[in-house]
């Protein structure tokens, strides 16, 4: 049923690369296991059946069962077909994908996979792509690699200009829910990864599979390949331990230097900081600061920890799903970090996630969703509503701004969880 199902990406990407003028190459972004290569296949297959020529290609995998033997074909009588591909092979495919698309009304659409395997890839596309421009050929290109775009390209390498990114984040609970029947207890729990789902999810697979899956598919290759693979690590060690402690610190306000403290590694706040930020590109946790009505003065407040996806928070905590729910400390992080990630997932570019805690750190609200001039303060709670003195002070302070519950005697966890973050701003501030 997953084949079956098309996520949002795949009609826009459709109706940008079946244009023949379209202009800036299309790039499939975003962090691993969230269907990335599916939506690309499903693509694919769109403009197959509407007459489009295509070639797929892995550029891991060049020899293998997977790649587009049609294809193969065409460019193996003077391409080199190794385990590692080399910067010729992707000059050489894509100069053969140059000339065929001058065979065909309409065009072809080349679809590059895991391109982040061959060596400079990133120049070599601008230069190929900027003598596309100029010579006018119908060619429309796809990258997308398993590693997230900002981990692919570098944080400081422009590409404005010659790429449009689609991202893909991490799946709602909306779709897990129609597409593997999960409750809202399990998506908080188990998190929207779809890999380790399938149609036969009740009564569902092992409690160690899972944990498996999150740790050999996600968590190993981010670490391995993207992370250490893609950056200069000047300290693994110090790397390492924010990995495994970060996460369990979601929901969390924790300053630079208190983290500092809890790490056996020698380190400095610059060093943490930037290994949070890696962590952010490859689409682990956001670092989430204090909101002000001075933009310049968030980035010195402490950060707020959060997950992009709960599983990452749970495969590791050693409970089973109601041993979780038992314990109502742990299970109202989670239900907050879910919250949070939702809504970091689902935001616009221009909106903004923050948290908000007044001077004397007496009332704080969980997450503030600010757009232009549009103000929203939201409460988390996964059970009674005891007191709600952080929205009042939000609003003594910040007298324009709406404020809302998540949960009980307010927005029904499962309601939140059916809108974007702008949905929200749009339904409760305009």
């Amino acid at each position: 049923m997953v084949e079956k199902y098309e996520r949002t990406a795949v009609q826009r990407i459709v109706q940008r690369v079946s244009r023949v003028k379209h202009m800036r190459l299309v790039a499939i972004t975003g962090p691993r296991q969230v269907g990335k290569t599916t939506i690309a296949h499903q693509v694919r297959q769109h403009l197959i059946q509407s007459c489009i020529p295509c070639w797929y290609l892995p550029m891991d995998r060049l020899g293998s069962s997977r790649s587009d033997w049609i294809t193969l074909q065409n460019i193996a009588s003077d391409l080199q077909i190794s385990p590692q591909p080399t910067e010729q092979t992707l000059v050489s495919i894509w100069e053969k994908a140059r000339k065929a698309s001058l065979m065909s009304e309409h065009g072809l659409v080349l679809f590059l996979d895991e391109i982040q395997t061959v060596p400079r890839w990133s120049n070599i596309v601008k230069g190929l792509w900027d003598a596309d421009k100029v010579d006018g050929y119908p060619l429309r290109v796809v990258i997308l690699g398993s590693a997230a775009w900002r981990m692919l390209i570098g944080r400081n390498e422009s590409l404005a200009g010659r790429f449009d990114a689609v991202p893909v984040t991490h799946w709602s609970f909306d779709e897990m829910k129609q597409v593997f029947r999960l409750t809202l207890d399990e998506y908080i729990f188990f998190g929207g990864y779809p890999g380790p789902f399938s149609d036969q999810w009740h009564p569902g697979i092992s409690l160690s599979e899972w944990k498996n899956y999150v740790a050999s598919s996600i968590m190993t290759p981010i670490i391995d390949r993207d992370i250490m693979g893609h950056k200069r690590i000047d300290k693994p060690g110090l790397m390492s331990q924010i990995i495994d402690i970060a996460p369990s610190y979601s929901g969390q306000i924790i300053s630079l230097n208190k983290l500092l403290g809890i790490l056996q590694d020698k380190g400095n706040v610059t060093s943490i900081a930037d290994y949070l930020n890696l962590l952010s590109d490859a689409g682990i946790l956001a670092t989430m600061y204090g909101y002000s009505s001075t933009p310049h003065k968030m980035k010195s407040t402490p950060p707020k920890i959060n997950v992009l996806n709960s599983a990452l928070m749970t495969y590791m905590c050693g409970y089973t799903l109601q041993e979780a729910k038992n314990d109502q400390s742990f299970w109202g992080r989670i239900v907050e970090s879910a919250v949070g990630a939702h809504l970091y997932n689902s935001k616009e570019i221009s909106t903004r996630i923050c948290y908000w805690r007044d001077k004397n750190g007496d009332n704080e609200v969980d997450y503030v969703v600010a757009r232009g001039p549009h103000l929203l303060g939201i409460e988390v709670k996964s059970g009674e509503i005891r007191s709600l003195h952080g929205c009042i002070a939000f609003k003594e302070r910040f007298p324009h701004a709406k404020t809302t519950v998540v949960g009980p005697n307010g927005i029904p966890l499962d309601v939140f969880l059916s809108g974007t973050a702008d949905d929200w701003i749009d339904q409760l501030c305009t």
